[in-house]
C-alpha cells in the first residue's frame, strides 16, 4: 500500500506525547481509520507533521509494535499489523531449560531452593492430611474451608510489623504472580488503566499489567528504591490506579527501604488516592520496619509467598488486603479460580500447623546464606551489592563492560546470568549490571566455581579482549 496520510489530534489524549500517539494509534486502528496492513508515516515525516521530536514517535512506534498494533519491516517501514492487535502474553515467563543444556553450566538467572529435606516433610504432611480425604476432595473448594489456613499464615508473618491483621484480611492464591494478577483484577478500571513500578523490577509486574491491558510507567530510584520526588512528579502528570513497590528486598538491585521513603510513600499514595502492592516474596522472615501495610493499610496489598522459602513447586501465595478488602480478594480469587486445590491447601496448613514450615524456612536460609558468603567472597572486590537472606545479588559492572555483552560472554563460559536489561521496561533506563541468582541445587563450591570465572571476564573487558 502507498504511505498513509494520517495525522492525529493530540490534544485529544492528556499526558505524555508518546502515549498520546499510542492511544491515538489503538483508537484509528480499532475503528478501521486505519486498516490492516496500513503503511504509517514514517517516524520522520510524522514527528514533523505533529512537531514533536522523532524520540516521540519512535517510542510510540515502538509500544505500539509491543502491544501488537503494528508491524516492523526492515527497510520497508512500519505498517499496521495484519491481524490486529495481538493481545495476551508475548513472550515466556521464564525460558526453561532442558537439563542436558546444564552439563558443566551453571543456572544463575532465577534462584532455586535447597533441598533441605523437604521431600520428607511434605511425606510426613501427607500421612497427616490422608484421613480426612474421604469425602473432602470431591467438592469445590469454599472460602469456609480455607479460615484455618489464613488463621495459620496471621502466624507465619508475625515477623514482619504489617498493623492488625486478621484472617478475614488475608485471600490465597496460587503463588505471588498469581497473587499480582488477582490484585490487578480486583482493582483496575477502564480501557488502559495506568499502573507505576520502579525502573528497575520483577517482571512479572510487565505480564500482569500486560494481561489487564493496563498501561506501564517506571518511575526512578536510588539506593533504597523508588524515589518519592520521581513519584509525585509523575503522578502529577498521569496519577496511576496502582504503584508496585519492593520495600525490604528490592529485586534486582537487593536494595531496602528507610522508614521514612515508607512514609513518603504512604503520604503520596493518599494524596494521589492510588493503591499499593507491596511485594514482600523475596523477604527474610523478620523486619523491625513497618511494612507500607502498616503506614497506610487502607489501601496497601502486602503480596507473599512460600516459592522463596520452603518451595517454588506448593505455588502458594498469599495477600494481606487493605482493611476492609479482603472479602473482596478473596471473591476475586473466586471468580477466577474457585479457589486453592484442598490437596494443596491441607498440605501447606499441616505444614504449618506442625511447625515443619517454619523449620524448612529457617534451614532455606541457612543453605543460601552459605552460598551467598561464597559468591560474596569470590566477587567481593567489585561493585557488588547484597542483603543478609536474600538468594541473589547485584554486580555493577567496571568500565569497558555493557550487560547485555557481559551476560551474552558469560553464558559463553557457561554461567547463565540476568541482564539490567530484563528488569527495565522498552526504554527504560538499564544500567551496566547483572543480577547473580544463587542456585540452592548447586553445592557452594560449584557456585564458587562459576563466581570465578566471571571475575576472568570482569578481569578482560571486550576492549582489552580485542586488543
Amino acid at each position: 500500500m502507498t504511505d498513509t496520510k494520517w495525522l492525529p489530534d493530540l490534544t485529544q489524549y492528556p499526558g505524555p506525547k508518546y502515549q498520546g500517539l499510542v492511544r491515538a494509534l489503538r483508537d484509528a486502528i480499532r475503528s478501521g481509520v486505519l486498516p490492516p496492513q496500513a503503511q504509517l508515516p514514517t517516524v520522520r515525516d510524522l514527528a514533523w507533521s505533529l512537531q514533536v521530536t522523532p524520540g516521540t514517535v519512535s517510542r510510540a512506534y515502538q509500544l505500539a509494535t509491543q502491544e501488537g498494533l503494528l508491524a516492523a519491516t526492515v527497510g520497508r517501514g512500519t505498517f499496521v499489523a495484519s491481524a490486529g492487535p495481538r493481545f495476551g502474553p508475548t513472550q515466556p515467563f521464564y525460558n526453561e531449560l532442558d537439563p542436558s543444556e546444564l552439563t558443566g553450566r551453571i543456572d544463575m538467572r532465577s534462584p532455586r531452593i535447597p533441598d533441605v529435606g523437604q521431600a520428607a516433610a511434605f511425606e510426613a504432611a501427607l500421612d497427616a492430611v490422608k484421613p480426612g480425604v474421604a469425602g473432602r476432595w470431591l467438592d469445590y473448594p469454599s472460602q469456609r474451608e480455607e479460615q484455618p489456613l489464613r488463621e495459620a499464615l496471621v502466624g507465619w508473618i508475625r515477623g514482619r510489623v504489617l498493623g492488625p491483621v486478621s484472617a478475614d484480611d488475608l485471600a490465597i492464591s496460587y503463588g505471588g504472580q498469581s497473587t499480582i494478577n488477582m490484585i490487578f483484577q480486583c482493582c483496575l478500571r477502564g480501557d488502559r488503566p495506568l499502573v507505576m513500578i520502579e525502573d528497575l523490577a520483577y517482571a512479572g509486574f510487565r505480564h500482569a499489567a500486560r494481561l489487564s491491558r493496563a498501561e506501564l510507567i517506571g518511575v526512578e530510584m536510588d539506593e533504597e528504591g523508588i524515589r518519592p520526588d520521581a513519584l509525585e512528579a509523575a503522578c502529577r502528570r498521569h496519577p496511576p490506579q496502582i504503584l508496585c513497590v519492593t520495600t525490604e528486598a528490592q529485586n534486582p538491585t537487593t536494595g531496602r527501604m528507610s522508614e521514612e521513603r515508607r512514609q513518603e510513600i504512604a503520604r503520596i499514595a493518599a494524596l494521589f488516592d492510588f493503591q499499593i502492592i507491596e511485594d514482600d516474596c523475596y523477604s527474610t522472615a523478620d523486619s523491625n520496619a513497618p511494612a507500607i501495610r502498616a503506614l497506610a493499610p487502607e489501601r496497601t496489598w502486602h503480596v507473599g509467598s512460600f516459592s522463596k522459602t520452603i518451595s517454588a513447586a506448593l505455588r502458594l501465595g498469599y495477600v494481606v488486603c487493605p482493611t476492609g478488602m479482603g472479602k473482596a480478594g478473596r471473591l476475586t480469587v473466586q471468580h477466577s479460580f474457585f479457589g486453592m486445590a484442598k490437596p494443596v491447601s491441607d498440605l501447606c496448613l499441616d505444614l504449618l500447623t506442625s511447625g515443619a514450615a517454619e523449620q524448612l524456612r529457617s534451614a532455606v536460609q541457612v543453605a543460601f546464606a552459605d552460598r551467598l558468603e561464597g559468591v560474596v567472597n569470590v566477587l567481593g572486590a567489585y561493585d557488588l551489592a547484597w542483603q543478609a537472606g536474600l538468594p541473589f545479588v547485584w554486580l555493577r559492572l567496571p568500565s569497558g563492560w555493557r550487560a547485555s555483552t557481559f551476560a551474552r560472554m558469560a553464558e559463553a563460559e557457561g554461567v547463565y546470568v540476568r541482564s539490567a536489561d530484563e528488569f527495565a521496561l522498552m526504554h527504560g533506563r538499564a544500567p551496566n549490571a547483572v543480577r547473580l541468582a544463587l542456585p540452592g541445587n548447586q553445592p557452594r563450591a560449584q557456585i564458587e566455581a562459576a563466581c570465578r570465572r566471571l571475575v576472568r571476564l570482569l578481569e578482560s573487558p571486550p576492549a582489552e579482549l580485542a586488543v
